[in-house]
């Protein structure tokens, strides 16, 4: 919707406002291992790949849906090998560089 409060942009205020009472997880825009580095630093638990998966299927099938998680997955790892992390673990809200807008 334009002119509303991105999902990125309200996620920490989320992940703040359920204080660990249940686990967040991120489901809005994922399209690279970028995207689902930033959500998880930002404090979601997980990621969800709704539309690549469905890509994927559309086109190949189960073997489409395969095809996208293998290049996800290669992708977030490359995404963390450039910002100098080995585990998913490691990965919190230093990850990101806030700058004054």
């Amino acid at each position: 919707m334009d002119g509303a409060v991105g999902a990125l942009d309200a996620l920490p205020g989320v992940v703040e406002a359920v204080d660990g009472r249940c686990e967040v997880l991120f489901d809005s825009g994922i399209r690279s291992g970028a995207d689902a580095l930033k959500a998880l630093a930002l404090g979601a638990r997980a990621v969800l790949l709704g539309r690549p998966y469905i890509w994927g299927l559309a086109l190949g099938g189960t073997d489409g849906v395969a095809e996208v998680l293998r290049s996800f997955l290669a992708d977030l790892d490359l995404a963390m090998a450039l910002s100098g992390y080995a585990s998913i673990d490691e990965v919190d809200a230093s990850a990101l560089v806030v700058q004054d807008r």
